[in-house]
C-alpha cells in the first residue's frame, strides 16, 4: 500500500473543512448533519472520520483557524511598522477582515463560533487563549503610542487595547449580519479618529 504524504493529509483535511464551512454557513452548526458534510465533501464517512471524530471537532477546527487567522493578521500589522499611527494599524486590520470575509466567509463563521462558545467549554477556553494573544498585541500598540505621545497616558494600555479589540468583533458582526457595505467606511473612520 502506498504511503500517504503529510501534504496529502493536510490537503484532504482542508478539503473536508472547506466543505464543512459551506454547510455551516448555509445551515448553521446544529442544522448540519454528518450526512450533509459527507455529501458536501464528496467523501465517504470513513474518509471524513479518519480526520475528524465528530462534527464538534470540525466546528472547533474551523473556529480556531479563523481566530488564529485574525490573531496572525493583528500580530503582523502590529509588528510590521511600530511607528505607524494607531488609526492606520486599525484600518489595516479592518481591511484584512473585509478581505478574509470576502474570501471565505470569516464573519458568518465567526458569529456562529462565538455563539457556540456558550455551549462548548472547550471552544470557549481556546477562544479565551486566542483573544488574550490579540489583547497582548493591541496592548503593545497602545503602549508604543502612549510613549510617543499619540494616545492619552491617563488610560491604561490594556483599556485602550480593549477599545481597539471592540472594533474587530464589531466589524465582524456587521459584516455577518449587514453585509460588506456596512463597514466600507470604517477604515477611513478609524484613521480619522486616531491619526
Amino acid at each position: 500500500m502506498p504511503k500517504v504524504t503529510h501534504e496529502y493529509r493536510d490537503a484532504r483535511r482542508d478539503e473536508i473543512l472547506d466543505a464543512a464551512r459551506r454547510c455551516f454557513l448555509r445551515n448553521g452548526f446544529h442544522a448540519t448533519s454528518m450526512q450533509d458534510l459527507f455529501a458536501e465533501s464528496g467523501l465517504s464517512s470513513g474518509a471524513v472520520y479518519r480526520y475528524f471524530a465528530s462534527k464538534d471537532d470540525m466546528i472547533i477546527a474551523i473556529a480556531e483557524e479563523n481566530v488564529r487567522d485574525v490573531v496572525a493578521m493583528i500580530h503582523h500589522v502590529a509588528g510590521s511598522q511600530p511607528g505607524k499611527p494607531v488609526g492606520s494599524v486599525l484600518a489595516d486590520i479592518v481591511r484584512m477582515l473585509q478581505a478574509k470575509d470576502a474570501q471565505d466567509g470569516l464573519a458568518g463563521l465567526a458569529l456562529l463560533a462565538w455563539s457556540e462558545t456558550l455551549r462548548n467549554p472547550v471552544l470557549a477556553r481556546r477562544f479565551a487563549d486566542l483573544f488574550a494573544q490579540i489583547r497582548t498585541d493591541l496592548t503593545e500598540i497602545a503602549r508604543q503610542h502612549q510613549a510617543a505621545g499619540n494616545l492619552p497616558r491617563q488610560v491604561s494600555p490594556e483599556a485602550l487595547a480593549a477599545v481597539f479589540l471592540s472594533i474587530v468583533p464589531g466589524c465582524i458582526l456587521q459584516l455577518a449580519t449587514l453585509g460588506p457595505a456596512a463597514v466600507d467606511g470604517v477604515p477611513a473612520a478609524v484613521e480619522a479618529l486616531w491619526p
